[in-house]
């Protein structure tokens, strides 16, 4: 089954999808008007059967639930939420491991972000 995971902010979106059980950072979208329009495009050539958003507690969660009721209500694939707890923070190790601190940063910690979430659900 592929999948895809969404790490929701309120100006980034992380992106990663789990295609035949290897998942892949994808490079994050602005949450812009646009988004939806492009969150379609991968979904198909990817072809997605599956999507989870993080979700957890604190002030955004109201919003991440909004989020959750527009997609489900626009695409035509299973929506769910899974926790993320800090999956931001478990991604910014995994990048510091990685590679050093770069203007790329914070485009590219939103989409680990997401990979987390993934791998908490495929291995759940």
């Amino acid at each position: 089954m592929n999948i895809l995971a969404i790490d929701y902010g309120t100006k980034r979106i992380g992106l990663a999808v789990s295609i035949m059980g290897i998942i892949s950072p994808i490079e994050s979208v602005k949450n812009n008007s646009d988004f939806i329009t492009i969150l379609k495009k991968i979904i198909e050539e990817n072809r997605i059967e599956k999507i989870y958003v993080g979700i957890s507690d604190g002030p955004i969660v109201s919003k991440i639930k909004e989020f959750v009721k527009d997609l489900s209500s626009v695409l035509q694939l299973p929506v769910e939420t899974v926790d993320e707890a800090v999956s931001t923070i478990e991604a910014n190790e995994i990048f510091v491991q990685n590679k050093k601190k770069d203007k790329k940063f914070k485009a590219s910690i939103d989409s680990i972000a997401a990979a987390v979430i993934l791998r908490r659900v495929i291995e759940s």
